[in-house]
């Protein structure tokens, strides 16, 4: 009913807006923007039928699936390194403790006596092969095609899981390089996903076939979370990445039999549904050749507006996420271990808000509340601004550990928010060239996750509450610039070099 409901307002929209501008459509690029945001420039199409059981919804479910694997791939390792070394935590909680102490690992799994800072180097060599294949996983979707780009990164990555036993056996070296490859083949899963919504997701329905889709990377941290502990205990640690690697190659298959690339090659797409979707995103043209518009990309204020957003928002996130355990141990005291459930509840509260951040947003366009630029820009302020708020407060609240630690749960969860702003506005001010576009934010967002543990790391080390403190107010700072710069630039139209007829041949 919600599927129908949103599409049969789209069509009434289409309708009553071509109407009177029914002259000027080959001038559209020319109209002011505020009267472009109302509704966007497309033809009036009949109305698909087929609601929640649509292909595009089918697609968003297995990109769910898809990326529910991906994550529980990426972060297997950091979960399995506790029952695989004999040493602390590679965060040096206080809570840590010898290989000894864990009961019920595996007896039969080998040890490495890898120290701390061996772990950290281990771990974080997943996010330098991550970054440099972001913009060309992007490009390469763009040349090729979503499907095969994304494919092919999901089933690499589930091969080079299952050598990661094998790896550590041959030494420290191997591993590091094998997290590296790792890191590349996961690179291109989140632009090819793009380019694949490119074709698929109508304008008032992407918020939320998107947001289904991502929302499987924070469920697939949380199922990681909670199962990867089990495995270590009953299997040991090998059958983690032998199970999630196996697993991955078994999905790949089902992948590559369920996915097209576009409606119009979908052998079993309803026509009513097909006719739909490809007539409304026509106005966007086929995907971008070799050759992209570099210069005009580079000048563009709106895309300068969504890296500078996500850098922020990225910095503020990754900064609570790889940060929130050391705080709540060397601040608040905290014991994890005895608080798994809660330690993952910003995981569950992501996932849920990603989804709910999707409909109400497409809720909103398919009543005409609000234009796409104001829609993305009101839930990117509610992402950002409230996390922000959040931090300023607990430094405030002394020792009420309950206080904050929902205080940082929320401002985990709200985060999700930009779900349905920033992180999806590439598809609306360029299409074509969205799986590039997000390669190249992405990129500045893993950026802001390399440096933002490091300035925490140095801003503690001077003075425990005066650092995080520090730390919570540059966060929120940068956040509230990154919106600043948001609303004052971002846009809800397709830019003038994002367009066919104008793009670089």
């Amino acid at each position: 009913m919600a599927g129908r409901y949103l599409e049969e307002k789209q069509a009434a929209a289409l309708q009553e807006e071509r109407m009177p501008r029914h002259v000027d459509n080959t001038q559209a690029g020319d109209e002011p923007e505020a009267e472009q945001d109302e509704a966007p420039l497309l033809a009036q199409q009949p109305s698909s039928r087929t609601g929640l059981c649509s292909a595009r919804c089918g697609l968003a479910l297995v990109l769910h699936v898809s990326l529910f694997v991906a994550y529980a791939l990426r972060v297997s390792l950091s979960i399995a390194i506790v029952a695989m070394t004999n040493g602390s935590h590679p965060h040096s909680w206080s809570g840590s403790a010898p290989r000894g102490s864990y009961p019920g690992f595996s007896q039969d799994a080998p040890v490495y006596n890898w120290s701390a800072e061996t772990q950290g180097i281990i771990l974080s060599s997943f996010f330098y092969g991550y970054g440099l294949t972001q913009a060309l996983g992007g490009y390469c979707s763009g040349l090729f095609g979503g499907k095969p780009v994304l494919g092919s990164g999901l089933l690499l990555s589930s091969v080079l899981t299952l050598l990661v036993p094998r790896a550590a056996e041959l030494g420290m070296s191997f591993l590091i390089g094998l997290q590296v490859l790792l890191g590349l083949a996961e690179g291109v899963i989140f632009p090819a996903q793009y380019t694949l919504w490119a074709k698929w997701a109508p304008p008032l329905e992407r918020s939320r076939l998107m947001n289904i889709a991502d929302a499987g990377c924070t469920f697939g941290t949380f199922f990681a979370l909670l199962v990867a502990g089990i495995i270590c205990q009953s299997l040991g640690w090998p059958f983690v990445f032998y199970i999630f690697g196996g697993v991955g190659c078994a999905w790949c298959l089902c992948w590559f039999l369920l996915v097209y690339e576009d409606p119009a090659h979908h052998p079993w797409i309803n026509a009513g549904e097909q006719e739909y979707i490809v007539s409304l995103l026509a106005h966007q043209g086929s995907s971008h050749g070799c050759s992209l518009p570099l210069v005009a990309m580079a000048k563009s204020l709106p895309l300068w507006a969504i890296t500078i957003a996500c850098f922020c928002t990225d910095w503020l996130f990754y900064m609570l996420l790889t940060s929130m355990p050391m705080f709540m141990s060397n601040v608040l005291h905290f014991d994890l271990r005895e608080n798994g459930l809660l330690s993952s509840l910003p995981y569950i509260g992501n996932g849920l808000g990603h989804i709910l951040a999707g409909l109400l947003a497409d809720f909103l366009l398919a009543r005409r509340v609000l234009g796409t630029a104001a829609i993305r820009k009101l839930f990117s302020a509610l992402g950002m601004l409230l996390p922000a708020v959040f931090l300023v407060a607990v430094p405030y609240l002394g020792c009420s550990s309950t206080v904050v630690v929902v205080l940082l749960t929320l401002a985990l969860t709200i985060i999700s928010m930009t779900g349905a702003g920033i992180n999806i506005n590439h598809i609306d001010i360029a299409p074509r060239y969205a799986g590039f576009l997000l390669g190249i934010t992405n990129t500045f967002g893993i950026v802001a996750g390399i440096i933002a543990p490091t300035a925490v790391g140095l801003l503690v080390s001077q003075d425990l509450r005066t650092g995080w403190r520090n730390a919570f107010f540059v966060s929120a700072a940068l956040n509230l610039f990154g919106l600043i710069f948001y609303i004052a630039f971002g846009s809800g139209t397709i830019q003038d070099w994002a367009r066919e007829d104008t793009a670089v041949p």
